[in-house]
């Protein structure tokens, strides 16, 4: 090709696109106005200039005053700050400042977690400044890789990250791992040859073998390629892009809170209507009803809500943390128990992310090979049963061969075990090392003398070494069909067979049988010289077949035990993967993701659908192979729109916008890109995936108590509503005062509430169904069980209040005492009600939460304390006690309790206290 000057302009525009995997490398050279020795710097400066920086706009974290701006955007949270505006106009300013006071905790917790999980995002971050080795005049230079511009030549070499989108020249057993943008497990090689699409199809990221792209890593051989794109142009650049234009939405915690504070105005208005109507009615005074009716509505609202759930929620983010999982946002910490689809990459989240050598066939059998990733730690079997690699010789010459034909290395690192080059001849290095060969002694006895490395044409990889005795071997290990081609015998015990043609296809039968079963099969042989022969290609012919191995990305420990949880929970486990197809199916059905009636989905007939047809197909669809970021994004959607909870895990870039708009994302925090960690609301820094199966399970359990200190709040509430709209209605006097109602909503109730946030997990929590995602927290069901509880503890106070005006006779402090005491010991005695469905009166139930004991001892030590500590009773204007006045309301404020734990398994049967479930999304 002739020279081509240095200072002009490319024939392309810097942002147009570009098929350049089906180019000629001497095309894309032409239209990027650039050659094989690369640009002059002075023409470097001046496409940065007009280009820009290679650089991606990847968003700052969130700053500390959004943070505390979204504690404060609930409605809930609104309708307080009402409240304590109206409690100021009508002159109650001790109430407002008792509810500002309960927003300021509230904020302050809020805030305080969530900067927390801010904090630790920050040290998790690995930000660095990458260099790029680059041709400028002819030499090469290593500059900071944010000054490449289109057009630059980059040289490539093994453990080296690709520093922006290129189209290979020249390649030498160049390997690269994209795994974090394509999905795709086992290393790609890479040549400059073209690659076009069947039938003028669009050739899927993971197959083009002429391109490498920005974020990736080199892991084996060099190369060079010319730049063709950079910064937000290239295809990292495009999935930020398409994350910043990913919504995210709020999660179901949310939603339901939001709900929940619409109904809470509603009624609060409807309160204040209804006494304010009925005293006019009666020819009260018009200001003083419209005064008692605000009163009342105030009193509708449990100002203890937003603090208790905020709690509940810390203490769920505390428990989380125990397990290796950072909850970035407050609400998301529930919002896994809502789940009702799973959706998850495959490699390194579903798999180990470490090649493992799983199966050895030769001629005598096929032997399982047990123990996952780099730690030479497992056991040899047959049809189960324990065996020893040193009884069967093929197997030991597989082994030698992949040993010693081998540029890899596996070392121990502060208790890890981590590999050093190609990953699947690191797994072959571990396999020997289970086997107890020595990887050093070997390779000194069989001193190396000469090599062929592997080419996409040889299709094959030979080593050449000088055995003990003094003879050369070839060392040869590739592909399957090549091998096997190439091979005149096979290995049988300590002999040899002729490999005739029937042989031949009984092997490549094996492997195809292997290769469906989603491992990638290698095959081996081997070849002693002739004393007249050198090493070097023309040796390679005659070859002895010794074997094949089956090597996989195994599932990570846990992971099938853990879908098998999800199953019995009712929550779908869908596998969405940029791998190929056969590998996905293979690692679907190990894990049991794929059972009877489920089918697995390409990417390429994911484009063909419609949405609509997309979430038709979705019901039978279990597996997505070959799909690209926007096809993740897609399946998402899709599974929302069919009125799912979606939880995403993910570890790449190419998940990123999947992650965000999933109802809650999960990232990995060790192997995960920063992207994936920036856009998660969860952080899982084990990267064990049975950390999800407890994330939903602690989900799960918040909810279930966030129902059950909602359940207790509200009947709490709505019993002194009703002890106030009774008894005004039928002309008696106030049984309650302002301040009584104060001292009960931020006292009395409070310290049960936080208690039941506590509460243990239900016995069936993780065997039973997920909630319906479109079911308010406020069900017709919960709402007559509210309602129920209220009227048992309004009847117990008003019977006293009645008996101590009527029968007794007693001063209208004395009664409004007696029935401020039983209607505040009755709130406590019904946590007991509100911490399940099921009576708890059983020994081993009743002292499972010791924080509810803990939470009735000292507010009961209070309550006494306002009769009994002449301040407080002062205060709250209580006059003193007597035995038999104490007696009287022990008994009638235990009666609600005795009550309810009697109506429980008459009219409530297996009911919970919470939403109705459904069935798969």
């Amino acid at each position: 090709m002739s020279a081509l000057p240095h200072d002009v302009r490319p024939r392309v525009a810097e942002r147009e696109a570009v098929a350049w995997h089906a180019l000629p490398t001497e095309e894309a050279l032409w239209r990027l106005a650039a050659q094989t020795r690369g640009l002059s710097e002075s023409e470097a400066a001046a496409r940065l200039k007009r280009i820009g920086p290679n650089a991606l706009e990847i968003a700052g974290p969130v700053s500390a005053w959004r943070i505390l701006l979204d504690q404060l955007k609930s409605l809930v949270i609104l309708l307080l700050f009402a409240a304590a505006g109206v409690a100021v106009v009508i002159g109650d300013l001790l109430e407002a400042a008792a509810i500002l006071v309960v927003l300021v905790i509230n904020t302050a917790v809020g805030f305080w977690t969530e900067w927390r999980a801010r904090l630790a995002m920050d040290a998790l971050r690995r930000l660095q400044i990458q260099e790029a080795v680059v041709l400028r005049d002819g030499e090469e230079r290593r500059i900071d890789a944010r000054y490449l511009v289109p057009g630059d030549v980059i040289a490539l070499e093994a453990g080296a990250a690709v520093p922006a989108d290129a189209r290979v020249l020249a390649a030498t057993e160049l390997c690269t791992n994209e795994a974090p943008l394509t999905g795709e497990s086992l290393p790609v090689g890479k040549n400059p040859d073209v690659v076009v699409g069947e039938n003028g199809e669009e050739v899927p990221l993971a197959e083009r073998a002429s391109m490498v792209y920005k974020g990736t890593l080199v892991t084996t051989g060099s190369g060079r390629a010319v730049v063709v794109a950079t910064g937000v142009a290239t295809e990292i650049g495009r999935l930020s892009k398409l994350v910043q234009e990913t919504e995210a939405r709020d999660t179901p915690l949310e939603r339901r809170l939001d709900v929940l504070g619409r109904r809470l105005v509603w009624l609060t208005l409807g309160v204040a209507a209804l006494v304010t109507g009925l005293g006019m009615l009666r020819g009260e005074e018009l200001w003083l009803m419209i005064e008692t009716g605000i009163a009342l509505a105030i009193a509708a609202v449990p100002e203890g809500l937003p603090v208790v759930a905020t709690i509940a929620l810390a203490v769920g983010v505390r428990r989380m943390a125990r397990r290796h999982a950072l909850v970035r946002r407050l609400p998301a910490v529930e919002t896994l128990g809502s789940a009702t689809v799973i959706c998850t990459d495959k490699t390194g989240t579903l798999t180990a992310g470490e090649m493992t050598v799983t199966a050895l066939a030769v001629a005598g059998a096929e032997v399982e090979v047990t123990g996952a990733g780099y730690e030479p730690q497992g056991e040899f079997r047959i049809a189960g049963g324990l065996v020893d690699p040193s009884d069967f010789p093929e197997v030991e010459q597989v082994l030698l061969i992949g040993l010693l034909a081998n540029r890899a290395a596996v070392r121990e690192t502060a208790g890890l075990w981590q590999a050093e080059g190609d990953p699947t001849e690191a797994a072959l290095l571990v396999v020997a090392g289970k086997a107890g060969l020595n990887q050093e002694r070997l390779r000194a006895e069989y001193s190396e003398v000469g090599e062929v490395p592997f080419s996409s044409e040889r299709q094959l990889m030979a080593t050449f070494h000088r055995s003990p005795d003094g003879r050369i071997i070839a060392c040869v290990k590739g592909g399957p069909r090549r091998l096997v081609q190439e091979s005149r015998s096979e290995r049988v015990g300590d002999g040899t067979v002729p490999l005739g043609g029937a042989a031949r296809e009984r092997l490549i039968e094996r492997n195809r049988a292997l290769a469906a079963r989603g491992l990638r099969v290698l095959a081996f042989a081997y070849r002693e010289l002739d004393p007249s022969e050198s090493p070097g290609p023309a040796a390679i012919h005659d070859l002895v077949f010794a074997g094949f191995a089956g090597i996989q990305d195994p599932p990570a420990d846990g992971v099938k035990e853990t879908i098998q949880r999800f199953h019995g929970a009712g929550v779908r486990t869908v596998m969405i993967t940029g791998d190929q197809a056969v590998t996905a199916e293979a690692v679907g059905r190990e894990l049991g993701l794929l059972r009877d009636g489920d089918e697995a989905m390409k990417g390429r007939e994911i484009s063909r659908l419609s949405e609509d047809e997309l979430c038709d197909r979705l019901e039978h669809v279990a597996a997505f192979s070959r799909v690209s970021p926007e096809d993740k994004l897609r399946i998402v959607e899709a599974f929302q729109n069919r009125g799912a909870i979606v939880g995403m895990l993910g570890d790449g870039v190419n998940d990123a916008a999947a992650l965000k708009k999933a109802d809650i994302g999960v990232a990995m925090g060790l192997r995960g890109t920063d992207v994936a960690k920036e856009t998660a609301d969860v952080v899982l820094q084990d990267d064990r995936f049975e950390t999800i199966g407890a994330a939903v399970e602690d989900g799960r359990v918040i909810y279930d108590n966030i129902r059950k200190f909602i359940f207790y709040l509200f009947s709490c509430n709505l019993s002194e509503v009703a002890t106030l709209l009774i008894t005004g209605l039928a002309g008696m006097p106030l049984p309650l005062l302002p301040l009584q109602i104060l001292w009960l909503n931020l006292v009395t109730d409070v310290f049960p509430a936080l208690a039941l946030a506590m509460e243990p997990p239900e016995p069936d929590v993780m065997q039973r169904p997920p909630r319906d995602p479109r079911s308010a927290i406020l069900s017709p069901w919960f709402l007559s069980s509210v309602g129920t509880f209220a009227l048992l503890i309004t009847a117990a106070t008003l019977g006293v209040f009645f008996w101590a005006l009527e029968v007794r006779q007693l001063a209208v402090p004395h009664a409004v005492t007696l029935a401020f005491m039983t209607l505040a010991l009755a709130q406590l005695f019904h946590v007991f009600n509100a911490r399940s469905a099921r009576p708890v009166v059983t020994m081993a139930r009743l002292f499972r939460n010791r924080w509810v004991w803990g939470a009735l001892a000292v507010t009961i030590g209070l309550q006494i304390a306002t009769v009994q500590v002449p301040l407080l009773s002062r205060v709250l204007r209580t006059v003193p006690l007597g035995a038999s006045d104490w007696a009287t309301v022990l008994i009638a404020s235990l009666m609600p309790l005795v009550v309810g734990q009697i109506l429980k398994p008459i009219s409530m049967g297996s009911s919970r206290l919470r939403a109705p479930v459904t069935a798969r999304g």
